[in-house]
């Protein structure tokens, strides 16, 4: 197992971290789950995310049931033996409103105290190896949000701690902060990024190199789409198929994102990359979005343990340059398919 280093820390992680966002909604038995995980370890992976306003479809009703789920779990493993990471809710100033703390949630001291708090108890631990702001907020200053990150460190309920959805603007402004301040820095960033999604390439990889910072990539399949499923006629699998037809319209705006028609195309050609190369193109997808210095831990997620197989095969493959020039090829034809 090749292990890396998150960012300048002491956290030792495989190169495949495993997701739980599903653990509670799609994967709704314990059985399951801990089937899913217990793969997951067993193969190799000791780096496990999770969040406190996880499953998705986020809902008030469900918020901190995932932790709960890796809780149990959790228990039945060596603590020392699993790098556990877990996320803040985002500002509700941001892209959408929590379903959580009334509706109310900020990135300041307050709502960090009551979310660490609430996950450490749903976790049954006493610390967490890696925490995370889910996403950014507009309006508290940084100062303050890194002061109360820096607190949680020095209490010894966090050991380092990392942002997410962040900008090249906002990761460098904190980083600056944190040097200047002597508060605890974001050692990692957990942005989408794969084959569908590379702007992580044009601004945020150059600081993540040069500051160290390294690049947790979640949706490596582009939420499935990589699979090829959804170019199949009459697919009624995975969350966007039911997306597609929701009420609810962030769920229609990101189904839209994420199977568009440039997306399904580029998704064509990516089918007949791997099937020339012999390859899963899950297994392809997920090999390509951790074959970058600056990335630490591809993040994957599976619904079935039977899921894993796919994903896990790309644990120590490394794509050719052939793979790697057709890939970009498919890019350059189609440009950002998700905008």
């Amino acid at each position: 197992m090749n292990y890396r280093y998150i960012g300048k820390t002491g956290l030792r992680v495989s190169p495949i971290c495993m997701g739980t966002m599903t653990f509670g909604t799609q994967t709704p038995d314990d059985k399951v789950a801990f089937e899913i995980m217990d793969k997951a370890y067993d193969r190799g992976v000791n780096f496990f995310d999770t969040a406190e306003l996880y499953p998705v479809p986020p809902s008030g009703k469900l918020a901190g049931l995932t932790e709960e789920i890796v809780g149990r779990w959790l228990k039945m493993k060596p603590r020392d033996s699993v790098i556990l990471a877990t996320k803040v809710a985002g500002a509700a100033n941001g892209w959408f409103v929590p379903p959580i703390r009334h509706g109310m949630t900020a990135i300041d001291s307050f709502h960090i105290e009551r979310a660490i708090e609430g996950s450490l108890k749903r976790l049954g631990t006493d610390y967490i190896d890696l925490y995370q702001m889910h996403w950014p907020d507009s309006v508290v200053p940084i100062e303050e949000s890194l002061k109360a990150f820096d607190r949680l460190v020095q209490s010894g309920k966090v050991r380092y701690v990392g942002t997410s959805n962040d900008s090249a603007y906002g990761t460098s402004k904190a980083l600056m902060t944190s040097e200047f301040k002597g508060y605890t820095r974001f050692e990692s960033i957990q942005n989408n990024f794969s084959l569908l999604n590379r702007r992580f390439l044009d601004e945020l990889a150059t600081l993540a190199e040069k500051e160290q910072v390294s690049l947790l990539p979640y949706s490596p399949l582009g939420g499935g789409v990589l699979s090829g499923k959804y170019n199949q006629p009459n697919n009624t699998e995975g969350r966007f198929a039911s997306y597609m037809n929701s009420t609810d319209k962030r769920q229609r705006l990101m189904a839209d994102r994420f199977a568009n028609e440039r997306s399904l195309a580029s998704v064509q050609k990516y089918l007949k990359i791997a099937a020339d190369a012999g390859l899963h193109p899950v297994t392809m997808a997920t090999a390509w979005s951790k074959q970058f210095s600056f990335v630490a831990s591809t993040i994957i997620g599976a619904t079935t343990p039977e899921q894993l197989d796919a994903t896990l095969a790309a644990m120590d493959l490394e794509l050719s340059e052939e793979v790697l020039k057709a890939c970009d090829k498919v890019h350059n034809e189609i440009l950002y398919p998700m905008g």
